[in-house]
């Protein structure tokens, strides 16, 4: 609460005491923990969201203008959804997944509300809750993997995979991303005791997601790395500090390697990573495998205005989508299928065009749009729709485009 009182803000739309100031920046860093421990419902993450939208709310904070197409979007993807499910209504979990997407919705506004007032200090405080986050959910995950707690396993593991405090072992790998970049960020550019400390971090985060054996997660891992890095690169304000990132980056994917060879020497391990790294898994290929379900589905959605209603799909076909944009084709019909994606590509697009504006909070900007593309790519071959992290990086991404603008206006001078 005393750094949350006195960290440095970026242009507060409102002028707040002290008091306000920190315990907004509280229920920020709060929100960025829970969002790890999802393993139960309600999750912490759902009463650490109700509890922030009432403090935020009380505290001043207003919806704007500028938001008005965003919640647009969102909300014609939900009445698409709630208008396919009618006739599916009475089935299980249909009422929970209609009532889960309309929630994901509004924690998508508070975030964009939020992240757009206060930004520099707010991003800081979700960055340091989201790595206390993912580190107790990937030592739960890598001590459950190890069997370090007994009785553990069976909580902390799914197939010989860890999942920590997720259900799933895909979705522990896939969210341990944000914060894994943000140590790797840490590494390449804070002074050296710090840059140890997230050295080790992000050592620990790496581990959870190679033993996530999320084959996802681990093509995430590489590819946004390389992606945030070049960034950094390419916006970096000296010589000096583009030498330090390539050197400390190369360094740390010869210690990675190291990391992979020992753990691989390990039989367990290497028999797993043998059989999750092979591109010809059985529920993969072949008519009915996913990628035969993708264009099955696709021309079934095509004849279908209304699709089929949420979790139907597997009624047609031996599992569920696993591709977000054609679940939202066969869950909400038409209206979803189309705002779906166009949300998608509005944020991308958008996201691309503020990466060099030099604003206080870049880097973390730099590492939020990169775990956000790596999760849009990963939509097309799993279903990420109620991710809360997906929702959390979508609203903090229109969140710090309204506070670019803002800052701009307030700090360019005009001609």
């Amino acid at each position: 609460m005393t750094y949350a009182a006195t960290a440095g803000g970026s242009l507060p739309s409102m002028t707040a005491a002290p008091g306000v100031l920190a315990l907004q920046r509280a229920m920020v860093w709060l929100v960025g923990a829970s969002v790890a421990i999802v393993f139960i419902e309600p999750s912490p993450y759902e009463l650490a969201t109700l509890a922030a939208s009432v403090i935020f709310f009380a505290t001043g904070l207003r919806m704007r203008l500028v938001f008005m197409p965003l919640l647009l979007l969102l909300f014609l993807i939900n009445v698409g959804y709630t208008i396919s499910s009618v006739a599916v209504f009475d089935r299980p979990s249909v009422p929970n997944w209609i009532a889960t997407s309309w929630y994901m919705a509004v924690t998508v506004i508070l975030f964009a509300m939020v992240i757009s007032e206060d930004t520099a200090a707010r991003l800081d405080m979700l960055r340091r809750g989201l790595i206390v986050g993912a580190l107790i959910a990937a030592l739960a995950g890598i001590a459950g993997y190890f069997n370090l707690i007994p009785g553990g396993r069976d909580l902390l593991t799914l197939y010989d995979r860890a999942r920590g405090t997720f259900k799933d072992p895909n979705v522990l790998g896939a969210f341990l991303i944000l914060p894994a970049l943000f140590a790797l960020q840490s590494v390449v550019s804070d002074k050296f005791g710090k840059s140890l400390r997230s050295a080790i971090t992000f050592g620990v985060l790496s581990l959870a997601i190679l033993l996530s054996f999320s084959r996802a997660a681990w093509g995430q891992l590489i590819i946004t790395s390389a992606f945030m890095l070049a960034l950094m690169v390419l916006t970096s304000r000296s010589q000096s500090q583009r030498s330090r990132i390539i050197v400390i980056a190369l360094v740390t994917v010869v210690l990675a390697a190291a990391l992979v060879a020992v753990l691989l020497s390990l039989d367990p391990i290497a028999q797993l990573f043998k059989q999750r790294a092979s591109f010809d898994q059985s529920y993969d290929g072949g008519r009915f495998g996913r990628f035969g379900r993708h264009i099955l589905g696709a021309e079934m959605a095509l004849g279908l205005p209304l699709g089929i209603g949420p979790l139907q799909f597997n009624r047609f076909f031996p599992e569920d989508t696993h591709n977000s944009y054609l679940n939202a084709f066969m869950s909400g019909g038409w209206l979803s299928g189309v705002c779906y994606p166009v949300l998608v590509c509005v944020t991308v697009l958008t996201g691309f065009r503020y990466v060099f504006v030099r604003v206080p909070w870049q880097p973390a900007y730099l590492a939020i749009f990169a775990a956000f593309l790596g999760t849009v790519g990963e939509s097309f071959i799993i279903d990420t729709d109620h991710w809360r992290h997906f929702w959390l990086m979508l609203g903090a991404m229109w969140g710090m485009f309204v506070a670019a603008e803002r800052w701009k206006a307030d700090t360019i001078p005009r001609p």
